[in-house]
């Protein structure tokens, strides 16, 4: 059984560029070396925009992207998960390090076609906030023989409670990390490169988080799983000119232009969920299945904000955060502008509260119409899953739905695909929508 279309439907066009882009990036930093370039490791929310001040032949490789690509290929996460297991490291650690791990052991790329061996940075650059942040780096530095290692602590505290002193202690680590970064490479620093590198990243946040705020349409323009393949180029480098100049000059038009004209992810659209966290990344078929039912995932707080930024506006809803108006002139300011932003992720929030990750996701189940919610209890990533019960339990007394499932965003042994469908099954007949695709 197939039930006719209720919306029209088309294929992404910006999607075959932004394949382009990924693929780029991971060859310019397997190639970098061969073009006189530098190559940094780190996370996907270190404060990328500093080492751009070394110069425009410096590429980097965030360990977050990396590991869910490996997670991707099942047959590789395997073998890097054994490798890093029998050199003693716990199973129950974040997923996403343990395959990164597990590739330099390996000494296997996940991307052969530009480098069979795992290429080997020049300095690691982080920033601190989940618990394992720090600690993967510094594992990763000892197993490839003792690389230099930066880290900038940035837990403190929530936005709200933000004063100078706190900003303050962030700008010194960052003033102090570009004196490191001279002296590890031996380049002059260029101001210039930090500032223009701070605005694309403001961009960079501003314009994914509008791309996801016209998800708040019915139709929604976009699905989550198409999604997963658009927000990873803010993961990859957000303060770049070609994740900025993506995101506001191609990405938003288009989706913004598939809102005005109706055009619908899922034809059948009938049903509205959120998610939460990563996704068990080789079983993404499971947005697809749900789409049987004419259920769209728009999104979830780790989609929309892991790169995206947000803030009240006057009329009480959630949009974009603004980009900056202000002149920066110097290095301080750059700094001191780039720590007021990232401080503000609401991502970073919930590290320190339960309740504010609720807020954040009641107020997304309000404002993008939601039917109900599906919440990924990850066992691959300690930091996003923190409070995840109390999240729960928020939700479902704000009126909305819950169906939990367990998985592990990296690590196929873990994730259940049989049952998942099941569940997924028993919670759409509790919200009373009808499979319309046998």
């Amino acid at each position: 059984m197939m039930s006719k279309a209720k919306y029209p439907s088309e294929k992404l066009k910006s999607w075959g560029k932004a394949k382009i882009l990924r693929e780029n990036y991971y060859r310019d930093f397997a190639e970098a070396h061969d073009k006189g370039g530098i190559r940094w490791a780190g996370g996907a929310w270190s404060f990328d925009a500093i080492p751009a001040g070394l110069g425009e032949d410096v590429w980097c490789l965030t360990g977050e992207p990396y590991g869910a690509t490996i997670a991707f290929n099942k047959d590789l996460a395997l073998e890097c998960q054994e490798a890093i297991e029998t050199k003693g490291y716990a199973r129950d650690l974040c997923s996403y390090m343990r395959n990164y791990w597990g590739s330099i052991i390996l000494n296997k790329y996940a991307w052969p076609q530009f480098s069979e061996e795992f290429p080997k940075p020049d300095f690691m650059w982080q920033d601190h906030i989940c618990c394992s942040h720090a600690k993967w780096y510094q594992v990763a530095s000892d197993l490839e023989g003792g690389i230099p290692m930066y880290s900038i602590d940035v837990s403190v505290g929530p936005y709200e409670e933000l004063t100078e002193s706190r900003i303050n202690y962030v700008v010194g680590q960052m003033h102090d990390g570009i004196k490191w970064l001279e002296k590890q490479t031996g380049r002059d620093y260029d101001d210039e490169l930090l500032i223009k590198a701070v605005h694309n990243e403001f961009r960079s946040c501003h314009y994914w988080a509008a791309i996801c705020e016209l998800n708040k349409t019915i139709p929604a323009p976009l699905d989550e799983k198409t999604m997963y393949a658009l927000y990873v180029l803010g993961t990859l480098r957000k303060s770049s000119q070609w994740t900025a100049d993506f995101y506001e000059k191609e990405l938003y038009p288009e989706v913004k232009s598939r809102v005005e004209r109706g055009i619908a992810a899922v034809e059948n659209e009938q049903c509205r969920i959120m998610t939460d966290t990563q996704p068990p990344w080789a079983f993404l078929k499971v947005f697809r299945y749900m789409e049987k039912y004419g259920c769209v995932s728009i999104g979830s707080l780790y989609t929309f904000s892991l790169i995206g930024l947000w803030e009240d506006r006057e009329d009480g809803t959630w949009g974009p955060r603004a980009i900056p108006e202000i002149e920066i002139s110097n290095r301080d300011e750059a700094l001191r502008a780039l720590a007021k932003w990232n401080l503000s992720k609401p991502e970073w929030q919930h590290f320190y509260h339960p309740k504010l990750k609720s807020e954040m996701m009641i107020r997304i189940a309000r404002e993008w119409k939601l039917n109900g919610a599906l919440l990924h209890f990850n066992r691959g990533c300690e930091g996003l899953s923190l409070g995840i019960a109390e999240n729960r339990l928020a939700i479902q007394k704000a009126g909305f739905p819950v169906m939990p499932f367990e998985g592990n965003m990296g690590d196929e042994r873990e994730f259940d695909l049989t049952r998942t469908m099941t569940r997924i099954d028993a919670f759409m007949e509790s919200l009373g929508i009808k499979k319309l695709v046998d």
